[in-house]
């Protein structure tokens, strides 16, 4: 969808959000019940969605003089909390209540108030390969004489869940574990490769491409919350052109990236120089165990990285930006469980190079950060198909560590910039004038 400078007028078409929107979740663990429980609390008057932009956001209408700054979900029609419908497939053949107590991020007191609601969420056998995911084993999943085959079982689980809901439309959200790290391949260059892939069983192809392949075929957006390479690939970005559908991702930006894309903004507009920044953190949840794989945290590691030095651009800015340091690190510490501890040492340098520095210790909850950008992708991707939008998602960079882009162009990280390009994008759907900040008129 092209965007102009101005759109005034120029209202683009949407469907009403009618029926029920079923969400369908691979990876029902930690970050995937904390998002159900919480959502069910919400409609029950049990709390309140802090972190969602769809939720509690508001968005500027016009000039500042205007005062139309209307709540996001009265400005775009988006679906209603008490039509959201959840499913999915986990390795681990236990309900959503007993996921989210092994999960400790809820309190029990709350669970016991949602509690017949999750033990109703069970999950369908999961696609899952050792191979991909070394520190994990389970037995509640899928056999197929080849992954073609555990594609069509995919397919015949998602139109089931359609038939036995009723849900008029779904959205895909991966939250399972993080793969083994992989770079495109062949098998991925086309649509036709990518199929004859499937059928021969190609070990490129892992189990959250066949996920997204199974979801893109039945009509359903696809939205990657991890950093494995999986819809990002040419194979599967043709498929969801082909069936007119969004995707997005990769990796959820919640703790120590959501810090980095908050300051290394501000260092480069002060011009503030940075030599190194060293980030370690531990955590204790599903997550952190399958980071121990070396495979799975290089995957990690090349979502973290790139952070930086596509904020900073050091080719642009060499005096204050060139040969910087850059080190992340992930400990696994079972006692600390889904509450996450990221440290961050940051040198800078000011006037005349003299030397300074910023600590930050960010004891954050991993899935408290992650649930409400679970359900702001549910409501934005379903917004962007009954939008008529297809392809890359870039206006919801906002919520990825490693948005995916055109290739033409780099990513943009800054999340204030990216905060500027999803309301600009909601603007534009709505026929509103898009805003620049120049504010010229003000003093004429």
């Amino acid at each position: 969808m092209t965007m102009s400078s101005g759109n005034r007028g120029g209202m683009v078409p949407i469907e009403e959000p009618r029926g029920k929107l079923g969400v369908l979740i691979p990876g029902l663990g930690a970050v995937a019940t904390t998002f159900i429980a919480g959502v069910e609390a919400v409609r029950r008057g049990l709390g309140q969605p802090i972190g969602s932009l769809t939720q509690m956001g508001t968005i500027r209408l016009g000039k500042r003089s205007d005062k139309r700054v209307p709540a996001i979900r009265e400005f775009v029609p988006l679906a209603s909390l008490d039509d959201l419908v959840f499913g999915g497939w986990d390795i681990r053949d236990e309900d959503c209540y007993h996921s989210a107590v092994h999960g400790s991020v809820l309190d029990p007191q709350l669970l016991e108030k949602v509690r017949p609601f999750l033990e109703s969420i069970r999950p369908m056998p999961a696609v899952f390969d050792q191979y991909y995911v070394k520190r994990l084993e389970g037995s509640h999943t899928k056999h197929g004489k080849n992954k073609w085959d555990l594609a069509q079982m995919l397919r015949d689980d998602i139109e089931r869940f359609r038939a036995a809901t009723g849900v008029s439309r779904m959205v895909m959200v991966w939250c399972g574990s993080t793969e083994i790290f992989l770079q495109a391949q062949e098998v991925h260059q086309s649509l036709e490769q990518f199929e004859c892939g499937l059928k021969d069983d190609h070990s490129a192809i892992t189990p959250s491409m066949i996920y997204a392949y199974a979801a893109l075929k039945s009509g359903v957006p696809f939205a990657n919350g991890a950093p494995n390479l999986t819809v990002d690939v040419p194979a599967l970005l043709e498929l969801a052109k082909q069936q007119a559908l969004p995707v997005c991702g990769k990796d959820f930006k919640t703790g120590q990236t959501l810090m980095k894309t908050i300051i290394a903004p501000g260092l480069k507009a002060r011009l503030l120089g940075l030599s190194g920044w060293f980030s370690t953190n531990i955590l204790g949840n599903r997550d952190g165990e399958v980071l121990e794989d070396p495979e799975s945290f290089k995957t990690k590691e090349e979502s973290k990285l790139s952070v930086l030095d596509q904020i900073l651009q050091p080719e642009i800015y060499p005096q204050l930006y060139k040969d910087f340091y850059h080190k992340v690190r992930i400990n696994y510490y079972p006692p600390r469980g889904d509450n996450k501890e990221g440290w961050d040492n940051i040198d800078i340098f000011g006037w005349l190079g003299y030397p300074m520095q910023i600590k930050i210790d960010f004891l954050c909850r991993d899935s408290i950060l992650a649930a409400p950008i679970v359900l702001d992708l549910v409501l934005f991707m379903d917004l962007a198909k009954r939008a008529g939008m297809r392809g890359i998602q870039e206006w919801l960079s906002f919520y990825f560590k490693s948005p995916m882009c055109a290739p033409t162009v780099y990513p943009e990280h800054d999340l204030f910039i990216q905060l500027m390009k999803l309301k600009n994008t909601l603007r534009y759907l709505r026929g509103e004038d898009l805003i620049t900040h120049l504010g010229l008129e003000y003093y004429d």
